[in-house]
């Protein structure tokens, strides 16, 4: 169980990645970046780096802190490497932010901003990267789980290269015609490398251990498994191979990256069907909430696969390119992310809290921080809000996207609150809340015990 080698600062990486995603849900509401402004505007950069560096990025990287040994069944390595990345990655991700909001006029900066910002973030990105790839490395051979991780760390890899030469260039230290040829062709391989590769293809890895431990399925590897691995892999390799030919000058780029999509579609549609089967085949009739809200989750990434085949098929991938990527943003990666963290947090407070008094006294169980059914009205909210923005995107309703964002909002804030009182036992009974050896946990920092690991 992952418990067993608790991380220190996965709760730090939680809590940063939340604070952005606030962030990142009120300029929404505020009608800062697109619709309200164009896809390539300065601000819509701004918006997206919020989401995808400060809110995703960060939760993926304090969950592998705390899973990657779970999946190889060894401590992590270099551990003392995730405090230094945490703080260049915020440092870096907010330098990228207010670069791209100094872009659009709005405030006064240097460009140079730019580039410094891409430095620090890239150089968090290699801190934290490291510590995975090494623990990886001295665990081979890898269990499949394990091997998606691999692929995903990867395209994270290149996807910080593409956006760290974006930086330079839009930051005018970099005027060599291949770096602007990629700032100019190569934003999508950027974007389907970071959103596909780095997020959803580690999400789906990570899932296939974490829903059979949660639900008591058979966790064995599986030939259909292995072809998700395998067609994905291909998949985001097409898509990486598309820089080359930008420099060459984008010969046969089109049939690249159409056998890309269908390798990508194919990965998709295989691994639902596996999702599916391990909810099917669980031991464990009555599911938890992180379980139950996670389904919404699947379901917006099986939805996002109709979209984008349909607006392939009809030609139309650049007017509904915004909706896309929003579902998958949102409906996938937030929904899973956020379903997940109700099931992370109290479990790790649960472990942090009363693990020193366990077998020595009476201590509550896990599904005693929280109270699900309080919490469920509100993943009903969030998707609920998912779907209309979605909708007001592809009708270019932009307010009828903003009072979806609003709404939004409301629900992650509640979600965010629900949070808190787990890791703050307030909804323990007062009886057992702290008995004899049990250690009240800090909100986000790690505990001086926990300061002392290895």
């Amino acid at each position: 169980m992952f418990g067993a080698t608790l991380s220190r600062w996965t709760m730090s990486y939680f809590a940063a990645a939340l604070a952005f995603l606030v962030i990142g849900e009120t300029m929404m509401v505020l009608g800062y970046g697109y619709p309200a402004a164009a896809m390539e505007a300065p601000e819509t950069l701004a918006l997206v780096h919020t989401i995808a560096l400060g809110w995703l990025s960060l939760l993926m990287a304090g969950a592998l802190l705390q899973f990657v040994p779970v999946l190889v069944g060894r401590p992590l390595c270099c551990t003392h490497l995730a405090l230094p990345a945490l703080v260049l990655l915020v440092a870096g991700i907010a330098g990228l932010v207010l670069g791209f909001v100094g872009l659009s006029g709005s405030i006064d900066l240097p460009p140079i901003v730019l580039p410094v910002a891409a430095v620090l973030t890239i150089a968090g990105f290699a801190l934290i990267g490291f510590a995975f790839a090494a623990t990886l490395w001295r665990a081979r051979p890898l269990p499949l789980t394990a091997r998606f991780v691999v692929i995903g760390l990867g395209a994270l890899v290149v996807t910080v290269l593409l956006g760290g030469t974006y930086a330079f260039v839009l930051g005018g230290v970099a005027g060599a015609d291949a770096a602007i040829a990629l700032t100019l062709e190569g934003v999508s391989l950027h974007a389907v490398l970071g959103l596909g590769g780095w997020l959803t293809f580690t999400t789906m890895g990570v899932s296939y251990r974490l829903l059979t431990m949660f639900m008591l399925s058979p966790d064995g590897e599986r030939r259909s498994s292995r072809i998700v691995w395998l067609s994905g892999s291909g998949a985001l390799g097409l898509v990486a191979g598309g820089i080359p030919l930008i420099l060459a000058g984008s010969v046969g780029r089109f049939a690249l990256l159409l056998l890309a999509a269908f390798l990508g579609v194919l990965a998709v549609v295989v691994y639902a069907s596996d999702i599916f089967r391990i909810y099917r085949e669980r031991r464990r009739r009555e599911i938890e909430l992180n379980i139950r809200a996670s389904i919404g989750a699947f379901g917006a990434l099986a939805a996002a696969m109709v979209l984008f085949v349909g607006l392939l098929v009809t030609g139309r991938i650049e007017q509904g390119i915004g909706s896309l990527v929003y579902l998958v943003a949102f409906g996938w990666l937030t929904g899973m992310g956020l379903a997940q963290l109700y099931k992370i947090i109290p479990f790790m407070t649960w472990l942090e809290c009363y693990g020193p008094a366990l077998g020595r006294t009476a201590t509550p169980r896990v599904q005693d921080l929280v109270v699900e059914m309080r919490a469920l009205r509100w993943f009903r909210a969030f998707y609920a809000s998912v779907l209309i923005a979605t909708l007001g995107l592809s009708v270019g309703a932009e307010p009828l996207f903003r009072l979806a964002s609003l709404c939004q909002l409301v629900a992650i804030l509640v979600l965010v609150l629900e949070f808190t009182r787990a890791r703050r036992l307030s909804n323990v009974p007062a009886s057992l809340r702290l008995p004899t050896g049990a250690q009240r946990p800090h909100l986000f920092l790690p505990s001086f015990q926990l300061w002392r690991q290895p």
